[in-house]
């Protein structure tokens, strides 16, 4: 009966270490993803205080030129031409 029985238990001491071993990695998992997601947020809030600190620039102010019109006879009345 004893001779049944150990490797069993040896399965049975290979199945725990390999859950020890998997639920230590699915922590170690949980941990890294919990870190770079504060990595990612801290990352966010920089860049939003960055945009706050950056005054727009007014547009600058450019001269427009008019038209230059010019009134020209036409018969018995005046046509206007703008370039």
């Amino acid at each position: 009966m004893l001779l049944g029985a150990a490797p069993f238990a040896a399965a049975q001491t290979v199945d725990s270490a390999n859950r020890n071993t998997l639920i230590q990695q699915n922590e170690l998992q949980i941990l890294e993803n919990r870190l770079k997601r504060q990595q990612y947020q801290q990352q966010q809030q920089q860049f939003r205080a960055q945009d706050r600190q950056i005054v727009p620039q007014q547009r600058p102010v450019v001269p427009q030129v008019k038209p230059s019109c010019q009134l020209q006879p036409s018969g018995s009345s005046f046509v206007r031409t703008c370039r």
